[in-house]
């Protein structure tokens, strides 16, 4: 799976350590930066992940900021983007069966080292259910989606 990651100066160390985790499992990352621990603005990279992802350039995206919803709310702007904020596995495994989320949002300032490598296990290994009522319920967001966000 080719994944896109985003941060800011508060993910960095929890991004490396999770894009490291992905390419040992045989992902391919494209990493959007930043790069360091050094001040900057979390839309100069969530954004254009985001793009990546919303034009299937990547399957899904992984961002890290300080507490998650930074990116969560910038992501959520583009048609065909369902990120979450996850803050535990349980979260993160729900996140996907309901409502197949193909964004997920960490908060490096919130949650530590190994509750996140749990979160991203279970994001990564989880499928969407495909029981009617879920579909028809992810169906419904979508056509939210489609009427109000951005299309790229």
């Amino acid at each position: 799976m080719k994944i896109a990651m985003a941060n800011d100066h508060a993910g960095t160390g929890l991004k490396n350590e999770i894009k490291k985790y992905l390419e040992e499992q045989g992902h391919e990352v494209v990493d959007f930066g930043t790069y360091d621990e050094e001040g900057c603005d979390l839309s100069d990279f969530v954004y254009p992940a985001s793009l990546a992802v919303a034009k299937k350039e990547c399957d899904r995206g992984i961002f890290v900021d300080g507490v998650g919803y930074g990116s969560a709310m910038i992501a959520n702007k583009l048609r065909g983007i369902f990120a979450c904020v996850c803050q535990d596995p349980f979260c993160a495994q729900l996140s996907r069966e309901h409502n197949d989320s193909n964004v997920l949002c960490i908060g490096g300032k919130i949650i530590g080292s190994a509750i996140a490598m749990e979160i991203v296990k279970t994001w990564m290994n989880t499928d969407a259910l495909t029981a009617e009522k879920y579909v028809r319920r992810r169906d419904k967001v979508a056509e939210i989606d489609k009427k109000h966000c951005v299309e790229v």
